[in-house]
């Protein structure tokens, strides 16, 4: 069901919300307009992102579209800074936190950390170049000469989209809507059918935008990192090999969306998923209709499980800090990064951190100065101290960020 308030069935013609699949078609625009000139994916970012901050100078587009950039993770310095999915996340609100962040995760090109803060760039870039909206320029060079009529990139949330199914998931047993609010477009917002991501795919071997050699490069190019290991990411693709058969795939998940697409390009095979009920796992009937559909190819082969026991964590007491020693950390820190501030406190002999839109963080002590926090975007906090052993800030790292720094500036008494 499209609407279960209104009893609106699914069709071919229902439009549904593709989250990440999304990628590849951000990363095949930067190659599109490579293919016309106008830039190249070797230039530093800030050839077009003239205002960015200098720790982003050498980013080069590449490292954008393949998540070698190091950039901090947009999706986590929002839950940090207390913004939900409720509230509408505007593309200008994020560029400017993009360019308050001074420091990165690892230098360009050192490691694979996947990043939609690329990908938000790399829409950004294609404005800066052509001169138009992404939404704009998308339709016009890819959607529409693809005869994708019912597809666009989604970049205002309140605007009304006919045909939009909604999204649902499971609350305790009853089926309750899930909230989309991004009015921002390049890791997300492409809103499609399944008839759309059909011709889409058909794209890929009878080929009306781009060219052989293109699509070709968009299938298979990856990244090496300075180590010399090539990556498995491509143009919004991960690239890799499903029961002896080559495959690219992406999925992806926003609200109580989900979606995915795998593509076998000896076969000439595509299957996309779309679904707007979040229990599902999409990927997971991507390979059970391969299985179908290339059974006549698919190898006997035992899948590749590396069987051995990870090294157990070693049991022992836990480091334990008491209230007297907790107090040196109670007071109220601050982000420039971000522009929000938290308050450290001290309940039932546990130190908390709390901003008030989120929900309150336990800090677990790891060390003297070292705490664990108990939530992803909150989660391995460094306390810093002056020469006179006094703490003046912490230092926050979590999933796909690291290293903001918090200044305290409020001393408790």
């Amino acid at each position: 069901m499209a609407n279960l308030e209104y009893d609106i069935p699914i069709t071919a013609k229902t439009i549904f919300h593709i989250a990440s699949v999304s990628k590849q078609f951000t990363a095949f625009s930067i190659l599109l307009l490579e293919e016309q000139g106008k830039l190249n994916v070797n230039d530093k970012i800030n050839k077009y992102l003239v205002d960015i901050p200098e720790a982003m100078n050498d980013i080069r587009i590449k490292h954008l579209i393949h998540h070698t950039s190091g950039l901090r993770e947009m999706e986590t310095l929002l839950q940090i800074a207390g913004i939900t999915t409720a509230d509408q996340l505007g593309s200008d609100y994020i560029y400017e936190l993009m360019k308050n962040q001074n420091q990165l995760n690892f230098q360009p090109g050192e490691e694979l950390e996947y990043s939609n803060t690329g990908y938000f760039l790399l829409a950004k870039i294609v404005e800066k170049v052509s001169g138009e909206s992404f939404k704009n320029w998308t339709y016009k060079n890819i959607f529409l000469p693809l005869s994708m009529t019912n597809t666009v990139f989604y970049d205002d949330c309140t605007a009304i989209l006919k045909n939009r199914a909604f999204p649902y998931w499971n609350n305790n047993g009853n089926l309750v809507k899930g909230i989309l609010s991004y009015s921002y477009v390049g890791p997300t917002g492409v809103n499609t059918t399944s008839e759309d991501m059909a011709k889409w795919i058909s794209n890929f071997s009878q080929i009306k935008v781009g060219n052989r050699k293109l699509i070709d490069r968009f299938l298979t190019e990856t990244d090496i990192l300075k180590s010399g290991k090539i990556t498995d990411y491509g143009f919004g693709l991960g690239i890799t090999t499903y029961k002896n058969l080559k495959v690219v795939l992406h999925s992806g998940h926003d609200a109580a969306y989900r979606a995915a697409m795998l593509y076998f390009p000896e076969y000439k095979t595509g299957i996309a998923i779309l679904s707007n009920y979040y229990s599902i796992n999409p990927m997971e009937y991507g390979f059970k209709i391969a299985d179908i559909i290339l059974k006549d190819f698919i190898k006997n082969s035992k899948s590749e499980v590396n069987n051995e026991d990870k090294e157990n964590s070693k049991k022992g007491i836990p480091f334990v800090l008491y209230s007297d020693k907790l107090v040196d950390f109670v007071g109220t820190y601050f982000s420039d990064e971000l522009g929000v501030a938290y308050r450290l406190s001290i309940r039932d002999n546990n130190l908390i951190a709390r901003y008030w839109r989120n929900d309150n963080v336990i800090l677990t002590p790891e060390n003297a100065d070292k705490f664990k926090g108990d939530q992803s975007w909150f989660e391995n906090v460094k306390f810093i101290r002056n020469h006179s052993n006094v703490v003046i800030r912490f230092i926050l790292s979590s999933d796909r960020v690291r290293n903001i720094p918090f200044e305290k500036i409020v001393i408790a008494e």
